[in-house]
């Protein structure tokens, strides 16, 4: 007799790792229904694992049925954060100090992406991302070269689940005209997104590819349209993907 996934130690792992994503999410604190539809899990098991969460202190509640990440929960992030940052920084500093722009890593978290390290140029112009800011996957470079390097059916639950919202003018929101540009940046190994999440940003990432050649993440250049055209941040195209290559194994 095969035994149920949902109920066995490591399902039950998977979903209370599903539910404190999904608590995770920005816009926080996000009340049960919620919870329970990001992680797709029916809701007397989400209240069930939100109690155990919080019995540890993973997640908190604000006492008015809505639920964020608890210390348990930020420790741990520091806690990654702490054993990546001296491996990875090294070779971000170094790339950043080559391309003389913002540059940033990004990881898949459910259906969003979320900064995890970011190198500041030194021009006047800053870039208002942040460490642990999450963004959007079908308007952002970084976002755009996860979803080409999914499966199909995976990609197609999280946009139907996400939409394709328009951030400005230029961003996709065809579905139909997103997967055109996502084979492009299959076959390309890059992917552009020009002014489609922020008005006069551009960027440009490279995949992070897990083991199996699953996106995880991305790494990036962003650039202040008036100050690089875009034919100077393709310029970079080899040497970012070559940076992606070496970080990609300290994620995955």
């Amino acid at each position: 007799m095969t035994a149920d996934p949902g109920r066995t130690a490591e399902g039950t792992a998977l979903r209370a790792l599903r539910v404190l994503e999904a608590v995770s999410r920005p816009g926080g604190p996000h009340r049960l229904g919620r919870i329970a539809s990001e992680a797709e899990i029916a809701k007397p098991s989400t209240h069930r694992i939100l109690s155990s969460l919080a019995g540890a202190g993973y997640v908190v509640n604000d006492g008015a049925g809505a639920y964020a990440p608890g210390p348990r929960a930020y420790a741990l992030s520091a806690l990654f954060v702490a054993g990546k940052q001296g491996e990875n920084d090294a070779v971000l500093r170094q790339f950043q100090s080559e391309v003389e722009q913002t540059v940033h890593v990004a990881l898949r978290s459910g259906n969003y992406a979320i900064y995890v390290q970011k190198v500041d140029n030194d021009r006047p112009f800053q870039m208002a991302s942040r460490v642990g800011g999450h963004i959007q996957l079908h308007c952002t470079a970084i976002g755009k070269v996860i979803l080409a390097n999914i499966p199909a059916e995976e990609r197609a639950s999280l946009l139907g689940g996400t939409g394709l919202p328009g951030r400005t003018a230029n961003t996709i929101t065809d579905p139909g005209a997103l997967e055109a540009e996502l084979e492009k940046v299959r076959a390309d190994g890059y992917a552009v997104d020009d002014e489609e999440n922020e008005e006069t940003i551009r960027c440009l990432a490279a995949p992070l590819l897990d083991r199996s050649g699953q996106g995880i993440g991305g790494v990036s250049i962003s650039t202040i349209t008036f100050q690089t055209s875009i034919d100077q941040l393709l310029e970079f195209v080899p040497r970012l993907r070559e940076t992606a290559g070496v970080l990609a194994p300290l994620y995955a």
